[in-house]
């Protein structure tokens, strides 16, 4: 294709991050490159683990709230014990 450079070049930008300009580079290289480039997904599956966790917390409230007291009665009991 006219004006398409060449495929190892789109590997080489698209590895080495050089591209300033994601549009540029779709327009360059084509959607196959695109979509194939994996920077920032780290970024989005903490995210995703965040949004889960967060979930879990809002679900399990009274549970969590009961454990918590649960563990910080024991505690304090068995502090009370070993201070007497």
């Amino acid at each position: 294709m006219k004006g398409r450079p060449a495929d190892n070049e789109c590997c080489r930008i698209a590895v080495t991050g050089e591209r300033r300009n994601d549009m540029d580079h779709l327009k360059k290289c084509g959607n196959k490159s695109f979509l194939s480039d994996e920077r920032g997904m780290g970024t989005v599956e903490v995210i995703l683990i965040i949004v889960v966790l967060i979930g879990l917390v809002i679900i399990f409230k009274e549970q969590l709230t009961a454990l918590v007291k649960n563990v910080f009665q024991t505690i304090t009991n068995d502090s009370n014990t070993v201070m007497s």
